[in-house]
């Protein structure tokens, strides 16, 4: 199998993703790893802390797609699509893609094309936890509008 494709509940195995996209046909890897990043409301109160929550079920079948998508459109050895649900906090990954291909700017626009997709389609919310205890779910999420987690 040439595609791992996840939503786990753990911390992300980084150094596994980049074993997995190694292969002797490929002449570039790209990888995308996205991470909670510190940061400050109006108010000045710090972000501690990411929550997401997925509909699994849809949610492995979007990367299927996303997969299939990315390889109708380049010639793609290996690739690994990895989401984090659950609380992730400052500076731990919550999503790792990574493309093996025979030249790398395949790999930079496979990778590219699946980090942008994923961002706008996948059926995951994510909530901000603040130092002062609030939690909001935040829009440009994708399904915000329908039936999903409730907002707080």
């Amino acid at each position: 199998m040439n595609d791992w494709l996840a939503i786990l509940s753990e911390p992300l195995p980084l150094p596994a993703v980049l074993e997995f996209v190694t292969d002797p046909a490929a002449g570039g890897i790209c990888s995308f790893i996205g991470t909670t990043r510190s940061e400050h409301n109006t108010a000045g109160t710090e972000l501690i802390a990411l929550y997401y929550e997925a509909y699994e079920e849809m949610a492995r079948e979007q990367l299927n797609a996303f997969a299939t998508r990315g390889r109708e459109k380049w010639p793609i050895q290996k690739l690994v699509i990895l989401h984090r649900i659950g609380r992730v906090s400052i500076a731990e990954p919550s999503i790792v893609i990574a493309v093996s291909a025979a030249h790398r700017d395949t790999a930079f626009q496979a990778c590219r094309f699946l980090i942008d997709t994923l961002k706008a389609e996948l059926a995951v919310w994510k909530k901000e936890i603040w130092s002062d205890g609030q939690q909001r779910w935040v829009s440009g999420v994708v399904l915000a509008h329908r039936a999903g987690p409730q907002r707080e």
